[in-house]
This record gives structure tokens, sequence and C-alpha cells, in this order.
């Protein structure tokens, strides 16, 4: 018997990473301890998993869908469920999205492909970054994000102003469609205080790129910017 044909579905799932989580008792931790009124980012919203608990609990939400089919249906979840004025869903590439201004945190599980892209717009720039990040990413992702010392350049140029941790793994059967392997919980907070001031930033990480290699030679250092 030849194999089934994919639907269109399977191939929005298969071409934007589509692992929507399922799990209660991580939505559970995940959302635990959010205020009423604070700004919370949910990246890859996708079912809203993890959209309308943090709005029930009475935070502000701003839910990033690339998918319109799952916007459309987020959408319509978040005005069933009465929540239309805690949630403001949109559709669009998180690398484009306006986020909000600080102070504003993130909670969220986006696809494994568009990690470093997340992580790259949110601590890159510790003036406009969140407070604190909760991000379920790839567990060996995740793993090494969360090296000590960093082990990578990106990780390194992040360490002043950021302080990120791995709190726990979380197996691939929290998922739907399961995915090929576990994902960790790696949390991220903003250093208080910074090592650094926030405005040397940009010249921190030209610093890093033009002696990395040369550190990397001598044994200092393993991996690339990754």
């Amino acid at each position: 018997m030849g194999r089934s044909r994919r639907t269109e579905r399977d191939e929005r799932r298969r071409a934007l990473g589509q692992n929507f989580l399922r799990d209660r008792e991580v939505i559970d931790a995940l959302t635990h301890g959010v205020r009423p009124g604070e700004v919370v980012v949910d990246v890859g919203a996708g079912t809203g998993a993890l959209t309308l608990p943090l709005a029930r609990a009475g935070a502000q939400v701003l839910a990033i869908e690339a998918d319109p089919v799952w916007g459309r249906k987020l959408k319509q979840r978040v005005r069933s469920a009465g929540l239309g004025d805690r949630v403001d869903v949109v559709v669009g590439d998180l690398r484009r999205v306006q986020l909000p201004g600080p102070p504003y945190r993130v909670v969220a599980c986006p696809p494994y492909d568009h990690t470093t892209a997340l992580l790259r717009r949110l601590l890159d720039d510790p003036v406009t970054g969140p407070e604190r990040a909760d991000l379920v990413l790839q567990w060996e992702v995740a793993r090494k994000r969360a090296a000590r010392p960093p082990t990578t350049l990106l990780s390194t140029g992040w360490a002043p102003w950021w302080e990120i941790m791995l709190v726990g793994r979380i197996p691939a059967s929290a998922f739907r469609p399961r995915p090929t392997v576990d994902s960790g919980w790696l949390a991220v907070r903003r250093r208080e205080p910074a090592l650094l001031p926030a405005e040397v930033a940009g010249a921190f990480a030209d610093f890093l790129r033009a002696r990395w290699g040369g550190w990397q030679g001598r044994g200092d250092r393993s991996g690339g910017e990754g």
C-alpha cells in the first residue's frame, strides 16, 4: 500500500515546525505566577495552549502566530472564551512583529526552527528586551544556551545582561503531533544589576566577534555563533 497523501494541514505543520504543547501540568507550570495586568508575549501561539491560561490569569497577551489558519482559529477561541479584551492575536513573522515596550515578559513554545531568531530578537538589545522569558525549546538547544560558562558567541554576548537557566526537561509526549526529540524549559531573567551598561551591548558584540575565532583556536570556546 502506498503512503497516504499529505494534507494541507500536514504541509503547514512541516513548513512551520508546528508541535503543539498539550501537557496540562507543563502548561500550568509555565503560566504560574503571571500577575493581573502584566504584559506577556506568546510566540508561536498556535492552539492557544498558553495564550488562554495567561489571559485567564489577568495578563494582557500579545499572541504571535505565523500560520494564518491557526491565527483565525485562535481569534475565534479567544472570542468564545470572552477574553477579547485581554488578547491581541497577530498573524505574522516573529522577526518582524512589533513587540511591546518594556516592561514585558515572554511565555512561549516557539517553532524549533525559529529559536535563534527569537532569542536574538529578545536578547540582543537589553534596552528593549523583556524582564524575563520562559521558553520551551529543543532539548539540546536549551542545554547549550544554559551552559555555564557560555560556550557560544551569542550566549557570551548576552551574558552581561541576562541570566539563562535550564529549568527542566519536557518529554516529546507532551506535544501533538509528537516531535522526534524532547524539549527543555529555558528560563531567562534580566540581571539586576547588569554586569555592563545596556548602551554598550552593540560594541560588546562587535568586540566578541572580532576576537572569537582566536579564542576558539586556543581552545577556550566551542561551537560557532549559534
